[in-house]
């Protein structure tokens, strides 16, 4: 055994398996700034960040920064403070980023005591974080990939790097115009949700016999090259159906539904009425569009979402359609009263005692969790229901996740005890899992705990899971085929359709 670099760590040999912690997380970790944090979803608060005096105090304070800009240098997004003021700081980013390129390397991170700094770029457009967590610079570089994915959903890579191969200065800006919204929202959501961490998708609690029911009558609702068919409700997957072929030629990434929710919780004109819009997938077919419909069928709660994506970009009265006859499907079996009637759960009604809060992921359990990986987690107790809290629990969940999953050094079992905290990570070859207790626990109770955990998520595994993908066959229009990963066809590039609704 022997004391490890981390002050307050040990490691056991030979296995490697096993990290017992008794130190706090440093502190910017445990003590996290969030001064001028907003809250996610408010766009008076988005506006007034963006408008935010680079030059304050409370700009520099914010946790994280991210900035957008082309590889001339011209601003595109900036998370707080207007770009055109930040045009002389981007331009700084652009020098930093050509003067290693001119040495035949690739500028990747720069890291200072209080804040680490991330670089990606992707075709024509240069990725920036400036970070004063204690987020590890792989986690960055992902959300800076979430947020390249967000603005390729909206115009696809193709049309990117098209108009800078045409025009290396232009302002991407007059593409995105509106769009700001949608990237805050990604941002925000990413600090307090685990979905993004754990690349999976959170599904609604509910009987087997119920889900099965809703994706049935998905299935009888289809129509000529018709894709997919996602029915969500309070932003957690119900159901998804896919065309049988579309299983054989590609599998949907969870990344791809996070976006797709991303972009319709980001505009009220999606509850306003039947939208239909272009969006591309960037991890099914980052080049191509789907035709999207949406319409959310409990107005003017607006809770539950129908989304159905085609490959033909005329065929939104076949959509409708579809939506009707789902429906007068629903109707008639009362079906929207089964998803009101969803019964969340709380730690308390697990009975693990001295438990707070835990995810849990599934893997190589069944197909179905290989196609669309999925997780579960209880709904938040009171001490961490605000904002804050909830973005101190994911801090410490990352820092788990980033040592039990590190690259040179993986790990089977980790165990950490904090001042508030005790947390344990487990990763076998059938499930992953962070677990937060109160702060007295043994490692020894942690682990007798979390198998009675296991015990629970078991039996309660088809409520909270989709236990199978239910499939369509549809034939499709001639000429066309449904196995089609997206739509050649893309509108004018000046106005997507999709970005005028924001």
């Amino acid at each position: 055994m022997h004391r490890s670099d981390n002050r307050g760590s040990w490691e056991f040999q030979p296995e490697d398996t096993l990290i017992e912690e008794t130190g706090n997380f440093p502190s910017t970790l445990a003590q996290a700034n969030f001064n001028g944090q907003k809250k996610a979803g408010s766009a008076v608060d988005g506006i007034a960040y963006r408008n935010e005096d680079i030059m304050s105090e409370s700009w520099r304070q914010h946790r994280k920064h991210v900035f957008v800009l082309s590889e001339a240098g011209k601003p595109i997004y900036s998370r707080y403070g207007n770009e055109e003021a930040l045009s002389s700081t981007m331009g700084v980013m652009m020098a930093l980023v050509s003067f290693v390129q001119a040495g035949g390397n690739m500028i990747q991170s720069i890291f200072s005591d209080e804040h680490t700094v991330v670089f990606l770029q992707k075709g024509p457009l240069v990725f920036v974080s400036v970070s004063a967590t204690r987020q590890s610079e792989q986690q960055l570089r992902s959300e800076l990939l979430h947020v390249y994915h967000q603005i390729v959903s909206m115009l696809t890579q193709a049309s990117i790097n098209c108009i800078f191969e045409r025009r290396k200065n232009f302002d991407l800006r007059r593409l995105l115009f509106g769009s700001e919204k949608v990237l805050d929202g990604l941002l925000d959501v990413m600090d307090s949700d685990p979905s993004f961490m754990l690349s999976a998708v959170q599904c609604l609690p509910l009987p087997s016999s119920s889900r099965d029911a809703l994706s049935h009558i998905l299935q009888k609702a289809v129509t000529p090259n018709l894709v997919f068919s996602f029915l969500i409700a309070n932003n957690r997957l119900v159901s998804v159906v896919q065309e049988k072929t579309v299983l054989e030629d590609a599998r949907l990434k969870p990344s791809d539904l996070h976006l797709l929710c991303n972009l319709i919780r980001a505009s009220f004109a999606f509850q306003a009425g039947e939208i239909w819009t272009p969006i591309c997938l960037p991890l099914f077919n980052h080049d191509c569009y789907f035709y999207a419909y949406v319409a959310y069928l409990d107005p003017p709660e607006c809770t539950v979402c129908l989304v159905l994506l085609s490959t033909d970009k005329e065929a939104f009265y076949a959509m409708a359609e579809c939506k009707r006859k789902i429906e007068e499907a629903f109707a008639s079996q009362n079906a929207l009263q089964w998803v009101a009637n969803t019964q969340f759960y709380y730690v308390d009604d697990i009975g693990v005692a001295n438990l707070k809060h835990f995810l849990y992921k599934p893997s190589k359990v069944l197909d179905h969790h290989r196609q669309l990986p999925q997780f579960t987690c209880p709904e938040m107790e009171v001490a961490y229901r605000s904002q804050e809290e909830r973005i101190h629990l994911l801090d410490l969940y990352r820092n788990m996740h980033n040592r039990i999953h590190s690259t040179s050094r993986p790990l089977k079992l980790l165990y950490h005890s904090a001042g508030q905290e005790t947390l344990l990570a487990w990763v076998t070859s059938k499930f992953e899992m962070f677990a937060c207790f109160t702060p007295l626990v043994t490692k020894k109770s942690a682990i007798s705990e979390l198998t009675k955990l296991l015990r629970w998520i078991k039996k309660e595994e088809d409520r909270l899971f989709i236990c199978h993908l239910p499939k369509y066959s549809s034939a499709p229009q001639p000429g066309r085929s449904s196995t089609d990963r997206g739509s050649s066809d893309r509108p004018n590039t000046s106005d997507t359709g999709l970005l005028s609704l924001l």
